[in-house]
């Protein structure tokens, strides 16, 4: 049975506040926790006025706190954005008081804006992205066994041996995961152009180590279930809505779901969007099961990390239910 696992951004729905969204956040944990779900985990974006997400580590301790099995962990911490030894310190902080449940997804884009890039920025040099190959050994290093040689330790975190994931949607990240043996996670859900020739490369390169004796590819996708195709069609149209306000430069809070898209978007606008939203399943479980077979027969997947934004924090809670019970069903064509 493939594992399914939960990526969460946090969004604060139009006519909500930041502390709802935070308080939908573990709600939705414990919820996933509950269902059997085999991860939970929380992205890092900055100065957007959707997402509640910009404190990654903090957000994960609340939520660990909160829940009691499920392995938590960042999808992903953006390393540029921060010094290595001190995601290390916070990790191993986190890896210290919850042993066993956390791990560290790193990614190597900014996840925000120009301005808010350079705000975050940990010096005046630019391009920090450029030591992203040398700032995760580092942090790795930092987590890894004692070395008495070491002038800089990271307490809590030497020894703890946190399990690192390389985030991407380019082939770059593939090849930086596939050069480390680390496992892999491609951001399809919102950029699904390169994900199989990224998984290709992955695969086709992959050099084994002792955290990655064998290529492990998750893939992100978009999950709106529904009792119905048409009701679950009403709910996407929140996300349709937010990436169209991508493609047009908007920001603000996760829309209403409306009746139809019909005369919000150009036919161009239509296209793009829905070449971003490519890897989504949206329908009634048959139809979910359906779109996510095929996905995991293309991508041959070995897990699904399941996005999603919903204005109505009980529907979301209801299509991860609706998922669960039916997750017997998905890769059953791979494994005959």
């Amino acid at each position: 049975m493939i594992d399914l696992s939960i990526l969460d951004l946090a969004p604060i729905a139009e006519g909500a506040t930041a502390a709802d969204a935070l308080a939908h956040t573990v709600t939705l944990a414990r919820h996933a926790e509950a269902l059997g779900y085999r991860r939970f985990w929380l992205a890092e974006h900055h100065n957007m006025d959707g997402l509640a997400c910009s404190a990654t580590a903090v957000l994960l301790a609340h939520v660990a706190a909160h829940t009691s099995r499920i392995t938590l962990g960042s999808g992903g911490v953006m390393l540029p954005n921060h010094a290595p030894l001190v995601v290390a310190e916070q990790f191993g902080t986190l890896a210290t008081l919850h042993p066993g449940r956390i791990e560290l997804g790193l990614g190597r884009a900014p996840g925000t804006d120009g301005p808010t890039m350079r705000a975050l920025r940990r010096s005046l040099e630019g391009a920090h992205e450029d030591r992203f190959p040398q700032d995760v050994l580092e942090l790795m290093a930092y987590l890894g066994p004692a070395d008495p040689r070491a002038a800089v330790r990271a307490i809590p975190g030497i020894g703890t041996e946190v399990p690192v994931w390389l985030l991407g949607s380019s082939l770059y990240s593939a090849q930086l995961a596939a050069h480390l043996g680390l496992p892999f996670a491609f951001a399809s859900h919102f950029a699904p152009e390169m994900l199989l020739d990224a998984l290709q490369i992955y695969r086709s390169t992959h050099r084994p180590s002792a955290r990655g004796p064998e290529p492990h590819a998750m893939v992100a996708v978009n999950v709106v279930c529904a009792p119905t195709d048409d009701e679950a069609a009403v709910f996407f149209t929140s996300l349709q809505q937010r990436f169209l306000g991508m493609r047009r430069g908007q920001r603000g809070p996760l829309p209403r779901p409306v009746p139809s898209m019909d005369g919000l978007w150009s036919p161009a606008e239509r296209e793009q969007v829905m070449r971003m939203l490519w890897a989504s399943a949206v329908g009634s479980p048959d139809t979910v099961v359906a779109q996510l077979n095929r996905l995991l027969e293309l991508t041959q997947a070995d897990e699904l990390i399941v996005a999603g934004a919903f204005h109505d924090p009980a529907a979301r809670l209801r299509s991860l239910s609706l998922l669960a019970g039916v997750r017997e069903q998905l890769g059953v064509a791979m494994a005959a």
